[in-house]
């Protein structure tokens, strides 16, 4: 369903082509906004936003960082990536032969920008390709950090290396500045700029104007800094004059992770967390803006994700996109401004490797595990999540996600023709895209680079 107001989008002017933000945090849970129920978190600047523009309360990430980055930055299910990598690592080495949304911007004009986590060369602070770095992806300028603040952090600028082991508690104030400082550069022209927060992953940090102040603990710290940084950006587009020619979008990653008896985000009313295949883990927040363009004070229940986001950045750019392989997004320009609330569409979960489960308007139906003692999925992943979410589905079960958003009760008894035509989605996405044992028929190489530490950039420690 989508709630509308009275609206017709502006047209630009001639040669006019807007700008494009993406601001991604990571681990933040469906719940972590006060526009989406947190009872504790305040968050007056992403609730302002989506009072100016467009709540999405079934957009969907993928269960995991990479994967996740993966999926936003070409538009498609991650197994069907080009990776430098034998596929089996969670964590992709996104292959220079993948479009990037930064790559298809580009050629139409755009100055791009990549400020934060990058995690497409390798999971690791010290160990990565570097030759898959922001640079070679499609981006002019970053600043950036390799992976995950798992233990630490280094910070880059384009190929420089400019700090190791970074205060954590500085960072999301330190994007912010380079995000304002990009935005500033390149306010004459169009430009995209992909901020991708390092936090509330944890480890997690706050700054000291913001540490101890949250009624959700050191996790609603961190979300509420983000929060009054999100706020600055916002304000600079207004004072530049930009802000109604600028798209900004605001998601997370993935859901978030479930640490017992410690700071961590929520996903509530969703079951399950960080890593799973339960609405939890892949479900998001979710907000575009921009003011004449997006209709305010709106709400979209249609399932979208973040692989719709590159074909419809670049139908607003009038930006070609690749015709020589498969792009899983949707082009939702039609949602986004309001002209459409229909969007037919099957939507697969992968988890890792593993289709875990599909999704058409109101159905969901969970497919049987291929339990694995090797794989991650069932070693490593099940303790991100409580452990009522830790079962093993042995046969189809089928939830109405109208009537049953906490995924508790099968009615896949009642509903066979349901389940049959979602298996038989299933058995497409199989076939074309792939699953634990098989590449699919349109999914793109991989190759077998190994990791290295490039010593270029990360001297050897003393």
């Amino acid at each position: 369903m989508l709630f509308l107001s009275s609206y017709s989008p502006p047209k630009t002017g001639k040669g006019e082509k807007p700008n494009f933000i993406i601001i991604l945090t990571d681990d933040q849970g469906y719940q972590d906004l006060g526009s989406f129920g947190s009872p504790r978190i305040k968050t007056p600047h992403l609730d302002r936003m989506a009072a100016e523009g467009m709540k999405f309360s079934s957009f969907y990430a993928q269960t995991v960082c990479g994967p996740s980055r993966a999926a936003l930055m070409t538009g498609c299910y991650p197994l069907r990536n080009a990776r430098n990598d034998d596929g089996q690592a969670p964590h992709p080495k996104l292959s220079l032969s993948e479009v990037t949304i930064a790559e298809v911007l580009k050629p139409a004009g755009y100055a791009t920008g990549m400020i934060g986590k990058w995690d497409l060369a390798g999971h690791s602070q010290e160990q990565f390709n570097a030759d898959l770095l922001p640079w070679n992806q499609g981006f002019d300028y970053s600043f950036f950090t390799p992976t995950s603040n798992d233990n630490q952090v280094h910070l880059l600028r384009n190929k420089v290396l400019v700090e190791r082991q970074a205060d954590m508690s500085t960072l999301t104030e330190r994007y912010t500045d380079e995000a304002l400082a990009f935005i500033e550069k390149n306010k004459q022209q169009p430009f995209f700029l992909y901020l991708a927060h390092t936090m509330p992953h944890v480890k997690l940090a706050a700054s000291a104007r913001f540490k101890g102040k949250s009624e959700g603990g050191l996790y609603g710290d961190v979300v509420e800094e983000i929060d009054y940084h999100v706020g600055r950006i916002l304000s600079a587009l207004k004072d530049k004059g930009l802000d109604s020619n600028t798209y900004v979008v605001f998601i997370s990653d993935n859901g978030p992770w479930w640490i017992k008896g410690k700071d961590a985000g929520h996903a509530e009313p969703l079951r399950g967390a960080k890593t799973s295949a339960w609405e939890g883990g892949s479900r998001v927040p979710a907000i575009i803006r921009a003011p004449g363009r997006v209709p305010a004070g709106t709400t979209s229940d249609l399932i979208v994700a973040t692989i719709d986001l590159l074909p419809t950045l670049a139908k607003l750019a009038a930006a070609p996109l690749p015709t020589d392989r498969v792009i899983d997004g949707l082009d939702i320009t039609d949602v986004v401004h309001g002209d459409s609330n229909t969007l037919q569409r099957p939507y697969f979960y992968y988890q890792h490797q593993e289709l875990r489960a599909v999704r058409m308007g109101k159905w969901k139906l969970h497919l049987p595990n291929h339990p694995d003692s090797k794989s991650i999925i069932y070693t490593t992943w099940p303790a991100h999540i409580a452990p009522e979410d830790r079962v093993m589905i042995l046969q189809p079960v089928l939830y109405d996600m109208e009537k049953d958003i906490a995924e508790s009760m099968d009615v896949s008894k009642e509903n066979p023709k349901v389940v049959a035509e979602l298996l038989k989605e299933a058995a497409w996405a199989i076939k074309d895209i792939g699953d634990y044992d098989h590449r699919g028929r349109n999914a793109r190489p991989l190759g077998a680079e190994p990791y290295f530490t490039p010593n270029d950039l990360f001297p050897t420690k003393k």
